[in-house]
């Protein structure tokens, strides 16, 4: 989670707005620089428990949810979404991230599985000055397990797209900031490349330019990708604008109208 050291960690921990309740909760030592283990583990309990908890942790309280519920219909431009989502030939957005109840329990939203996107390079990254920095995900540097793994590289775990739409950064590398522009990038990676990456001296576009070449064989091509150029986007703007409907019904907090209380907006 960015942290680089357990000291850095219950430094951050010291300088939080839950520290008060550590000390209550563990005793007011346990802050202190020779109680770091007591800290460490005293912090780890504490995120133990909350992720047990499914009404603070996993609410499922989306707007999505009261529709599986059969509390509430989607509008028009969500329906519309929904669809686009789970169409094979266009979204395909279900493939990776599941949004049907399977075996009682209400979707994740992601399959748990990993998948090489082709995702801009992003400039503003401080290692990305250095030309041969590539951050490859499942094959390294970070992990090394599977350095040696070819077919591994380039691959990043497929995240929930549960409150998807509060999220100020996306793709592992941070490289977007704007829903409507991360849909339009799966949209047009491959019928308008060269809105998306950069051009060599020679002004080639440079495809999947944070990724080397001997690993775009990993890269998915499976719809909305496999296009070419030349060709219609798998969605166009308007469908792009009901896939963004529809994925702001993925956040938690939506009370249906028979639940809420009088004067609630």
């Amino acid at each position: 989670m960015a942290n680089h050291s357990v000291p850095e960690v219950l430094a951050r921990l010291r300088r939080s707005p839950h520290a008060a309740r550590m000390q209550a909760t563990f005793g007011p030592a346990v802050l202190q620089p020779d109680h770091a283990l007591q800290a460490w583990n005293g912090m780890r309990l504490a995120l133990e428990v909350y992720q047990q908890d499914p009404a603070t942790f996993a609410p499922y309280t989306s707007k999505y949810d009261a529709f599986l519920r059969g509390q509430v219909a989607l509008a028009p431009a969500e329906r519309r979404g929904l669809a686009l989502f789970n169409a094979p030939n266009r979204g395909n957005c279900a493939r990776c991230h599941i949004d049907s109840i399977r075996a009682g329990g209400f979707p994740a939203f992601t399959d748990f599985g990993f998948v090489a996107l082709g995702v801009p390079r992003n400039p503003d990254i401080p290692a990305n000055r250095d030309p041969a920095h590539v951050d490859l995900g499942l094959c390294g540097p970070e992990r090394t397990d599977l350095a040696g793994n070819a077919s591994a590289c380039g691959l990043f775990k497929t995240p929930t797209l549960r409150n998807v739409a509060l999220k100020r950064r996306y793709f592992h590398n941070g490289l977007m900031s704007r829903l409507e522009d991360v849909v339009r990038f799966y949209a047009q990676r491959d019928t308008h490349p060269e809105r998306y990456y950069s051009r060599n001296a020679q002004g080639q576009v440079q495809l999947y330019n944070d990724l080397p070449t001997r690993y775009h064989a990993n890269i998915d091509q499976q719809p909305p990708f496999g296009r070419h150029p030349g060709q219609p986007d798998a969605l166009t703007a308007s469908e792009i604008r009901d896939v963004v409907a529809f994925l702001h019904t993925l956040t938690d907090g939506y009370v249906p109208v028979a639940h809420r209380a009088p004067g609630h907006a």
